[in-house]
């Protein structure tokens, strides 16, 4: 019985609904577009969130960067002419974290240089990693041809690089790089394997990386080069050149730009931080060095994310509440047009609760049409965006339901009203209504 009388409701809120077509079409809109707005903006959050996630996460959860920075100047030296300026990390501190701290399992120190490579008659920027063979063991690189540094490279001081593949596909276009001679600065390097791009995103720079300082001055690099530590050292020296406008030329002397090390867990990482702070601010008398903990950026990441999908919804949701008193009115002026069938209706023996079912049924119609049609149209934006706009977007299943469940919640929320008002009409007066 009761399924019948829903039947039965169900094709007279239909019937109702078609007989005004332009006017349900144009209510359902307000719907569609609101569902549609929560989904796109939650997809697009989402994945600017998962994209900034991986990013942190190629760092490594179990890696501890420290960089060096310039040290803020003191005001009585920077006023003198000061030959020689000396900060940063050095292979002292390398020495230290191996040997002082027990959860470390390896200590990879570096050298970054932004630098022009040549091969016969191109050029392109670059950035020079000076390090050790065991450095994939903690960056996302991967070797796609060739080999990667040995051993017996940081020991002789050979000649040798490892190219990514972005500098050879800038560099070398259509060439074999494997055995060719790149020549960086007034040397030459032999190419002697090729690995995948090292792309750590923003989560890695920082205010003294040296490649930023090039990205600066308009020097962007196309990729990286690796080239034995030892090597870097001799060739390159630790002295560089700085100039600026106020106090004119400069000397600098940085012996790495960054020490990079890998714990044995995850839950030795910020106790390990600890101990890699203390050991510094024992040795280094400057703020010449900054500590970077993936791990952390990776909880903050995700801690931003959840504050975001919360913004994007809430604001989003907001078209859903304009879209349900655009419902709320319609269906009050359908009441009062619809006044003398109500009370023919109450005249025939139906029951209040039957007028709210009809009112109520038509309404949730509307929005849940519009929440189906508003899923469609708000799958389609994300998809839009990622390929015109090469943003990454993430459709969730949770977005969707939510989505969808606040369409039908609206239509509930705001059908309740005219349905009551239409129910609680006095009969008699309702068939005096012309």
């Amino acid at each position: 019985m009761f399924l019948f009388r829903l039947k039965r409701t169900a094709k007279l809120g239909i019937k109702s609904l078609w007989m005004h077509k332009l006017r349900s079409t144009l209510t359902t809109l307000g719907i569609i577009f609101g569902v549609s707005s929560v989904i796109a903006m939650l997809a697009i959050g989402e994945g600017a969130s998962q994209a900034a996630q991986e990013q942190i996460a190629r760092l490594g959860s179990r890696n501890i960067i420290i960089k060096t920075i310039p040290p803020p100047e003191d005001k009585e030296v920077s006023g003198q002419n000061q030959s020689m300026r000396e900060y940063g990390l050095t292979y002292l501190d390398a020495e230290r974290f191996r040997n002082s701290i027990r959860n470390i399992e390896v200590v990879v120190p570096s050298r970054r240089l932004p630098q022009q490579a040549w091969y016969r008659n191109r050029k392109v920027a670059v950035e020079v990693i000076g390090t050790v063979p065991w450095y994939p063991e903690i960056s996302p690189i991967q070797l796609r041809a060739g080999r990667f540094l040995g051993s017996i490279d940081m020991h002789h001081r050979q000649g040798v690089c490892i190219v990514d593949e972005n500098v050879m596909k800038e560099l070398f276009v259509f060439d074999d790089p494997m055995g060719q001679d790149v020549k960086i600065a007034q040397d030459y390097y032999r190419v002697a394997g090729v690995v995948s791009p090292e792309d750590l995103g923003a989560a890695a720079q920082t205010p003294g990386n040296d490649t930023e300082k090039a990205k600066a001055q308009g020097g962007a690099n196309v990729g990286c080069i690796y080239i034995p530590l030892t090597t870097v050292r001799n060739r390159f020296g630790e002295i560089s050149m700085q100039y600026s406008g106020v106090s004119g030329r400069t000397m600098e002397r940085v012996e790495l730009q960054e020490i990079t090390v890998k714990v044995g867990a995850m839950e030795e990482v910020l106790p390990t931080r600890d101990m890699l702070e203390t050991l510094l601010d024992r040795f280094h008398k400057k703020n010449d060095y900054q500590v970077i903990v993936p791990l952390e950026l990776l909880k903050q990441a995700r801690q931003t994310q959840r504050i975001f999908s919360i913004v994007l919804g809430s604001i989003a949701a907001i078209s859903l509440l304009v879209g349900g008193i655009g419902i709320m009115n319609i269906m009050l002026a359908t009441v009062s047009e619809r006044t003398r069938e109500i009370g023919i209706r109450r005249a025939l023996g139906a029951r209040r609760r039957d007028i709210v079912l009809q009112f109520l049924s038509e309404t949730l119609l509307l929005t849940l049409l519009g929440g189906i049609l508003g899923i469609g149209l708000g799958s389609l934006v994300p998809i839009m965006v990622t390929h015109f706009g090469r943003m990454p977007t993430i459709i969730t299943g949770t977005s969707l339901l939510l989505a969808f469940g606040i369409s039908g919640a609206v239509g509930v929320i705001f059908g309740l009203y005219p349905a009551y008002r239409a129910a609680n009409m006095d009969p008699i007066e309702s068939l005096r209504h012309e």
